[in-house]
């Protein structure tokens, strides 16, 4: 098996090929998911390791005082070949990771084989692809949470300790100095307490998070905004806590703690920073300075961590693995929010350019995950499809003149409002045909649209040689067989979403591609085409860095008579709906997903492979008076802001925001059937490639089956005729 590893004598970075570990009694071997990096703690240990052999003396003071005491008891020679066989050995990088139960040891009846694990320690939760973990390090994950989420668990149990020693109380204000993946956990464990919280960083970005996620005011130490937001928040008193989550070699943070701190205040530090209190300011305020430990009681503790000997709870409520435990229920409920906090997924196999890219300072990260592929693919279901040729094939356009000739498959309420009328008066389209299950309903799309003729039967338009186009706009069971057929007859094909209501379907379309060359197809997609908001994506500009997405879809419920309700025919809500809100996040990012991870709530989490993500919260249950449709897109120290249709607005060095006056909810339909008709016209590409249409066609149905597995999803995108399956 791989596992990251140090040489603390030369700092060289290593994925080493290592012996698996044997599963112990009293412990169970996990296959990692993810691991996290702590982007504070393993990058000083990982920037020590480079320093010269002076620069790790006065890094670490407390070991060249070992180092004296062992020369006074062993001697020079003895201790020199001591410590340089030490410097010279590999050492283990990481702590906090999620993964599966792969072996159960004696004695262990709290989880099984199969189970997922949040496992802790820094001897039993590397960076390895295995690894062996003492009872009370783990916590069992319930169903429901994401893995990568689950990787949390130590990191927030530092967290969660550090806040318990501050003993906050509901209406406290509390300040936190240091806004990295530490602080910003304590921003949240203190909110979600009742207490208001103010942060420090020098970071604008970490700021605006920690602000994000329930501070009231973040700010740079020098600005002075602090000062002024904790003098009017208590009143002139001074905070009740401060929390050292900084690092460094500054003293700044504890003479910011005394001068901001209240009188009798605590002053609790969960970071590694430096100490040097000011003997006057915290003797006359009569400080509380207080350390926590790690993430609890038993850290260290060799008979609680490798001998499973638990402390009673009546003496000690909240130990290592209790805190554990506590953080991944919360996590689990949605009171405490990590995804904000992933800044980059990197593969397992890259870890070590990962680990040069943040010393370096070129990925500039709160939290970054390994991803293990081989543990992921146990926990993930794939939804795939076969390999089908996806290249655009050259088509010829129309003559010069010639109208554009459509025919119409179904034409009821959608087609009737939404589509037609926006075809009805253009000189360049003629309506050649409508065929509908009803006669009168064709009699009607006849009469009122002008089709030359109308009929019951498809063949009447898919066999009609002068016909360039079709629409298939029918209930959604029938979408892709219709697709499917239109295609082999050589039309141009404009599908309502959904595509398909499965895998099967969808590759069965992708086989018709592949077997008639002809790929002129586009699914009914049509917020991506939408006025305002391709306005607002160009103010918000190019992005470089991962972006977070949060989608709020405020769908209400269903008429009772509604078909959408007719799900074992016609697929479930979300499959029929949730395709356009997937591709419009993934228009917004330029990419397509990799992973799907939904709650039976229907909160739906996609993975990008850049380490972006976003969060589609489906939402029957919502007001009817709130909009329908919001939508925030953060990335790059910018922020776009998008409200149902009628207003957006861009945050970034200047502040962007549409026009005060709404236009109407033009959610792109014309557009979308304007840019449809010009490559059928033209014979130029189609506006949405095959493959981005399979993609968002594969994730929505990864929806359900997310839900159904309780486990993330994976998307193994179709790949181009010819390359390797």
């Amino acid at each position: 098996m791989k596992q990251v590893v140090q040489n603390y004598k030369s700092g060289e970075l290593a994925l080493l090929e290592v012996p698996e570990p044997a599963c112990k009694a009293g412990g169970v071997l996990v296959r990692t998911v993810y691991s996290l990096i702590s982007t504070g703690t393993e990058m000083m240990k990982v920037s020590e390791a480079s320093m010269s052999l002076v620069g790790k003396a006065k890094a670490r003071p407390d070991q060249v005082a070992k180092v004296m005491q062992s020369v006074a008891t062993n001697g020079l020679s003895a201790t020199y070949r001591k410590v340089t066989s030490k410097l010279d050995s590999y050492t283990p990088l990481g702590y906090s990771l999620c993964g599966i139960v792969e072996q159960v040891g004696d004695g262990i009846t709290d989880v099984a084989v199969g189970d997922l694990v949040a496992c802790a320690g820094n001897e039993h939760a590397l960076h390895s692809e295995l690894n062996w973990v003492p009872k009370n390090l783990y916590s069992r994950v319930p169903a429901g949470v994401d893995p990568r989420h689950a990787a949390f668990g130590t990191v927030g149990s530092i967290a969660m300790q550090g806040v318990r020693r501050g003993e906050p109380q509901i209406g406290d204000v509390a300040l936190v100095i240091g806004l990295g993946l530490i602080g910003q956990l304590v921003v949240q464990l203190l909110t979600s307490s009742g207490v208001r919280v103010v942060g420090v960083d020098p970071d604008p970005e970490r700021c605006k998070l920690a602000e994000s996620l329930g501070a009231l005011t973040c700010a740079h130490p020098a600005s002075g905004i602090v000062d002024t937001a904790v003098d009017e928040l208590t009143h002139g008193a001074g905070v009740d806590q401060t929390y050292l989550a900084a690092g460094g070699n500054t003293n700044d943070p504890v003479e910011l703690a005394a001068k901001l701190s209240r009188d009798r205040g605590r002053v609790i530090d969960i970071g590694k920073c430096k100490l040097d209190l000011p003997w006057n300011a915290y003797y006359e305020k009569e400080l509380d300075v207080r350390f926590s430990r790690s993430y609890g009681p038993g850290r260290y503790d060799p008979s609680y961590e490798l001998e499973g000997r638990d402390y009673p709870i009546g003496q000690v409520r909240w130990t290592e693995r209790r805190n554990l435990e506590c953080v991944i229920d919360l996590i689990a409920r949605d009171r405490l929010d990590v995804e904000p906090l992933i800044t980059h997924v990197a593969d397992f196999s890259s870890a070590v350019e990962t680990y040069k890219s943040l010393n370096e300072g070129e990925l500039k990260a709160v939290a970054v995950l390994f991803r293990y592929p081989d543990a992921v693919a146990r926990t993930e279901p794939v939804v795939t499809s076969a390999r089908v040729g996806l290249v655009s094939t050259p088509a010829a356009g129309l003559p010069a003149g010639q109208p554009v000739r459509l025919g119409f498959i179904g034409a009821g309420n959608y087609a009737s409002s939404m589509l037609l009328p926006h075809l009805v008066e253009r000189s360049d389209v003629r309506l050649e045909h409508v065929a509908t299950t009803s006669a009168l309903s064709g009699a009607n799309a006849k009469r009122k649209f002008g089709f030359a003729a109308a009929s019951t039967d498809i063949d009447n338009v898919l066999g009609d040689s002068s016909i360039d186009a079709v629409f298939v706009v029918t209930r959604h069971s029938s979408h892709a067989e219709l697709t499917r057929q239109a295609l082999l007859a050589g039309k141009s094909v404009f599908v309502e979403k959904p595509l398909a209501l499965s895998p099967e379907e969808l590759q069965k379309v992708l086989d018709a591609i592949e077997e008639s060359g002809n790929d002129r197809l586009q699914v009914g997609f049509n917020r991506r085409f939408a006025p305002l908001l391709h306005e607002a994506r160009g103010q918000f500009g190019p992005r470089v860095g991962p972006a977070t997405v949060r989608y709020l879809v405020n769908a209400g419920r269903l008429d009772h008579g509604s078909w959408y309700n007719q799900t074992a025919t016609e697929g479930s809500r979300f499959a029929g709906e949730g395709g356009h809100f997937i591709d419009t996040v993934s228009w917004l990012l330029d990419a397509d997903p990799v992973s799907v991870y939904a709650t039976g709530d229907l909160q739906v989490t996609l993975g990008y492979e850049d380490g972006s993500t976003a969060v589609i919260t489906y939402a029957e249950t919502g007001s009817s008076g709130f909009p329908k449709e919001t939508l925030d897109l953060t990335a790059d120290g910018k922020v776009l802001k998008f409200d149902d249709f009628v207003r957006a607005s861009v945050y970034s060095r200047k502040k962007w925001a549409s026009s005060r006056i709404p236009k109407g909810r033009d959610k792109g339909q014309a557009a979308e059937v304007d840019a449809f008709l010009s490559a059928v016209r033209t014979g130029g590409p189609m506006p949405i490639s095959v493959a981005s249409m399979a993609a968002t066609t594969l994730a929505t149905l990864a929806a359900q089956a997310s839900v159904s597995n309780a486990a993330p999803v994976r998307i193994e995108l179709p790949v181009k005729a010819g390359a390797p399956a």
